[in-house]
């Protein structure tokens, strides 16, 4: 089964799906990345490379019509890139076409409807964009996940001050302004707050200005956020009302690492956690003091929530995620009557455009 995917590029959410739904497929799908953008950080694509899948760039437009020819399966990996809709202008949407959508956040962000209408089927990454799908939409369109947790986490350790962290975005634009109010009023005898991530200079300064900074931890970027997490118990994970993630795979990540989210009542984060099972929904800012105060002095709820929030992030497994595709990738071919092609060509030196000097292709 061949499938040609057609990417703007294989960095942040994308890359790190693909990257991890690449192991999980079978070996007789075959699959193509058409990149419209240079890698820059290739640790995704090497990934995808890894298990079998054929990295192209430089492609021009001849090229991509013999591509899109030759697969079984077109994927138009829509996460509000404006290159791909150039693109899609420019060579229309083939049949047997599936679209994998990602929509950030539930503000203003366009729907590519022409798109949604054109393909034949739709997958969203997350159920939150369902409800604004026209309704003629709603029946070839499915819910596959790119938000995975960890495979085979480490066992928790056990700590006499259970610790909290973040791990994410730390910046203003998707995280809660007032989580240094929140820490301020925790008691003093906690463990300080750790937040991992690129720090941004606002966030720098309003740490820096707090009543108690010595409760803040600013840990930076990390490239081994299971290790990071592994040093916590508790997930503060405050965002902002008008955030723009949807799948938010940190969150799942730390839920799949037994971890007790605490977070606010928006969409995304709704979707995930199960209040009072597998996390604290906290409905105010404010009322996320109360939701860590009592993580902190029940170490019972504590256990008990961080193996119900292991359980279901499991659910959100890249596994489960791959098998889906499948599904969808094998029923659009039956209904085409096509007869899926188990061995793939390559494609000619003269016709693969440029390339890094890794080979991509």
């Amino acid at each position: 089964m061949k499938i040609l995917h057609l990417a703007a590029h294989l960095g942040g959410g994308i890359g790190k799906a693909h990257a991890a739904l690449a192991p999980h497929l079978p070996a007789d799908i075959r699959q193509r990345f058409v990149l419209l953008q240079e890698p820059i950080d290739n640790r995704h694509v090497d990934t995808i490379m890894r298990h079998g899948g054929e990295i192209v760039t430089g492609a021009n437009i001849p090229m991509l019509r013999l591509l899109v020819a030759d697969a079984d399966v077109v994927q138009f990996e829509y996460w509000g890139h404006p290159a791909l809709d150039e693109l899609i202008a420019q060579i229309g949407v083939p049949q047997a076409s599936v679209c994998w959508f990602h929509r950030s956040g539930l503000g203003e962000t366009p729907m590519p409807l022409s798109l949604l209408h054109a393909v034949e089927r739709v997958a969203l990454t997350s159920p939150i964009s369902r409800p604004f799908l026209p309704a003629r939409l709603l029946r070839k369109t499915s819910v596959i996940n790119s938000g995975f947790g960890f495979d085979n986490p480490p066992q928790r350790v056990h700590r006499d001050k259970p610790a909290i962290a973040y791990l994410g975005t730390v910046d203003f634009k998707k995280l809660h302004r007032e989580i240094f109010e929140v820490v301020d009023a925790l008691d003093d005898d906690m463990a300080p707050v750790s937040l991992w991530g690129h720090i941004s200079p606002e966030v720098a300064a309003c740490a820096a200005a707090m009543r108690h900074p010595e409760r803040i931890e600013l840990r930076g970027h990390t490239l081994d956020p299971v290790s990071a997490l592994a040093e916590a118990d508790i997930f503060f994970y405050p965002l902002r009302r008008d955030h723009y993630g949807t799948a938010e795979n940190a969150l799942v990540e730390a839920m799949s690492m037994g971890l007790v989210p605490v977070v606010l009542d928006n969409p995304a984060e709704m979707k995930i956690v199960a209040h009072r099972k597998s996390g604290l929904i906290a409905h105010t800012i404010d009322e996320c003091v109360s939701c860590l105060r009592r993580l902190v002095q029940a170490p019972s709820l504590r256990e008990e929530m961080g193996a119900v929030a292991a359980r279901e992030a499991q659910i959100k497994s890249p596994a489960r995620s791959a098998n889906a595709f499948v599904e969808l990738w094998a029923g659009l071919i039956a209904e085409r009557g096509r007869v899926p092609v188990r061995q793939r060509g390559r494609v000619p030196a003269r016709q693969r455009g440029r390339l890094p000097a890794r080979q991509y292709a």
